[in-house]
C-alpha cells in the first residue's frame, strides 16, 4: 500500500521516530537501525524491524506494524511472526517488543481477549495517531505520521503549516526530504490532483522539492562530465600534434590509445613526450599505462 511506503520512508529517514511513540524507549534509541526481515519455514515477511546495535551485546528487538485497515487476525499474525523471529535469533536479542500504529481505535481488531496478557502488559505498545494531541505541538517527524490521518478539508492547511515549520527548524538536505514526504502524503490524500497541482495547493516552488534537487544535481554532473570530456579531447589533440611533429605521423591505433587516456595520464604524457626519441618510446609508455 502507498501509505505503507510513506511510513517506511519516515522510519528510514528517522529510525528513532518509533521510540518517540512509546513511553519507555531504550536508552540507546538513536543507535537502532530500521530494516525488514524474512523468516523461513514457514515464510514470514516482517516489514518493520528495529534492530539494536550489534556492538553492544544482546539488545531488545522492536517489531512495528502500521495498520490502517481492519484486520480481525492482525494480532495472531503479528505475535506469531515476532515470536518466531525472536526464537530463530534468540542469541542476538535479550527481549522483543511490538509497536502497532493505528489511525484510530476503530481500526483495531475486535476480538482482543485471547491476547489480553500481551496487550495489557508492557510488551505491546498500541499507538492511535488521532489521540497523540494537537499536530502543531508534536515533534515534526511524529506530525508527519499524523498528517496521513488529518481530515481532507483540513489537510492542505496542516501540510502548509508543517512545510513552514520544516523550513524554520530543519536544515538542508533533510528539509528537502521532509518536503518530498509531505508532498507524497498529499498526493496520496488527493489522488485526483497531479503533482504540480498538489505543489500549487501547498505553495511549494519546484526548487524546494527533492525531485528538483536530484534533477539539478544530475544536470550538473552531466555538465561536469561533458566539460571533462571536452577538456580531454582538446588535450589529446594537442598532444597528438606535438608528438607528430617530434616523431612523425601517428597511427590511428596510437591516436585512439591517447584519446582513451584519463586526464591525469594525459597530463603525464604531455610532460613525458619531450623525452621520446622514437615511436617505440611512445608505444612503450602507452603499454605501461595499461598495466
Amino acid at each position: 500500500m502507498r501509505r505503507d511506503s510513506i511510513f517506511y520512508k519516515l522510519f528510514q529517514q528517522c529510525p528513532n521516530l518509533l521510540f518517540q511513540l512509546i513511553a519507555t524507549p531504550p536508552i540507546n534509541a538513536d543507535a537502532y537501525r530500521f530494516d525488514s526481515v524474512a523468516v523461513k519455514e514457514p515464510k514470514f515477511e516482517i516489514d518493520g524491524v528495529f534492530l539494536p546495535p550489534e556492538n553492544e551485546g544482546a539488545g531488545v528487538v522492536y517489531f512495528c506494524e502500521v495498520q490502517f485497515q481492519k484486520d480481525e487476525q492482525l494480532y495472531e499474525r503479528v505475535f506469531a511472526e515476532s515470536s518466531l523471529y525472536f526464537y530463530r535469533n534468540r542469541a542476538k536479542f535479550s527481549d522483543w517488543q511490538v509497536v502497532i500504529i493505528y489511525p484510530s481505535r476503530s481500526v483495531e481488531q475486535s476480538d482482543i481477549y485471547p491476547h489480553r496478557n500481551l496487550l495489557n502488559g508492557n510488551q505491546v505498545h498500541r499507538v492511535f495517531l488521532d489521540e497523540l494531541g494537537d499536530i502543531r505541538q508534536l515533534p515534526l517527524w511524529v506530525a508527519l505520521m499524523v498528517l496521513t490521518t488529518i481530515e481532507e478539508e483540513k489537510a492542505p492547511e496542516t501540510a502548509r503549516y508543517l512545510l513552514n515549520r520544516t523550513n524554520q527548524e530543519v536544515s538542508s538536505p533533510t528539509a528537502s526530504v521532509i518536503i518530498e514526504i509531505i508532498t507524497t502524503i498529499m498526493m496520496y490524500r488527493f489522488e485526483q490532483l497531479n503533482r504540480r497541482e498538489v505543489e500549487s495547493m501547498l505553495g511549494i516552488t519546484l526548487k524546494q522539492t527533492r525531485v528538483y534537487q536530484e534533477i539539478k544535481e544530475e544536470i550538473e554532473d552531466e555538465v561536469r562530465q561533458k566539460a571533462e570530456q571536452e577538456a580531454k579531447a582538446v588535450m589529446a589533440n594537442a598532444i597528438c600534434r606535438q608528438l607528430a611533429k617530434r616523431l612523425g605521423e601517428l597511427s590511428e591505433e596510437i591516436r585512439s590509445a591517447i584519446s582513451a587516456l584519463p586526464l591525469p595520464a594525459l597530463a603525464n604524457l604531455s610532460d613525458a613526450l619531450l623525452d621520446f626519441t622514437s615511436l617505440a618510446d611512445l608505444s612503450s609508455w602507452l603499454e605501461a599505462q595499461q598495466k
